[in-house]
């Protein structure tokens, strides 16, 4: 049988080492030898000896449900083999965490992490002001994650001299040294005429770097009939 579609580029190669790698741009690979942990609903495909557990609040407190627009229920998966991992067809970045680095995430971007990880959920300074994109995961210890994003990323360097601001609705993560809190752009006469739009941003400042998506909301699923 004949077909483009057998191109070296779409191959599942065989596993050369344990741990996570890009299988393409849109779907990640990992050899799992012991355990990893994975958004719920995110395995497309598997092979070996492997077993996938729902998790709750987790274990030793590793593993708990962040209060996000999306959430990040998650699960464990546990054995000898191979796993590929996706989200709706959404572009995949893989970040090495090193120790003494922390790393802040929107719920609804991660698709997968090494065991060797630990988070915690944090809120924004002022959350109260608004919903979306407040409550985050901040990931620490040493190993990699992998991230989904909507389209092509940016990554925006924050400096104390030029502070960035970011729409909640589409900020993906940042860098943990970064002093976050909500900003009013908006003036109560203008919100009170039907506003801009875009009445509070997410306010970056320190020194670090900021991840945001081409996209300020994901469009409500069309419900089935």
């Amino acid at each position: 049988m004949k077909s483009d579609l057998f191109a070296d580029e779409h191959l599942a190669e065989a596993a050369t080492f344990p741990g996570m790698s890009l299988q393409n741009a849109k779907s990640v690979k990992y050899v799992v030898n012991g355990e990893m942990h994975a958004r719920q609903g995110s395995m497309i495909a598997f092979r070996g000896d492997l077993a996938f557990e729902r998790k709750g609040q987790g274990i030793g407190g590793m593993l708990k449900r962040a209060v996000t627009g999306e959430g990040l229920a998650l699960m464990a998966v546990r054995g000898q083999g191979e796993a590929w991992f996706a989200h709706e067809a959404q572009n995949c970045f893989i970040v090495e965490i090193e120790q003494g680095d922390a790393l802040t995430v929107n719920g609804r971007n991660v698709l997968c992490f090494d065991p060797t990880l630990s988070y915690e959920i944090k809120t924004v300074k002022g959350a109260g002001m608004t919903g979306g994109g407040l409550f985050n995961s901040v990931f620490s210890g040493y190993g990699k994650i992998a991230l989904v994003c909507e389209g092509a990323p940016i990554v925006i360097p924050v400096t104390p001299q030029a502070p960035v601001f970011v729409d909640t609705d589409a900020v993906v993560g940042w860098s943990e040294r970064l002093n976050p809190s909500l900003h009013r752009s908006q003036s109560l006469g203008s919100m009170m005429r039907g506003g801009s739009g875009e009445a509070v941003q997410l306010k970056l400042e320190g020194e670090g770097f900021v991840i945001v998506r081409p996209s300020e909301r994901t469009a409500p699923k069309a419900s089935a009939n």
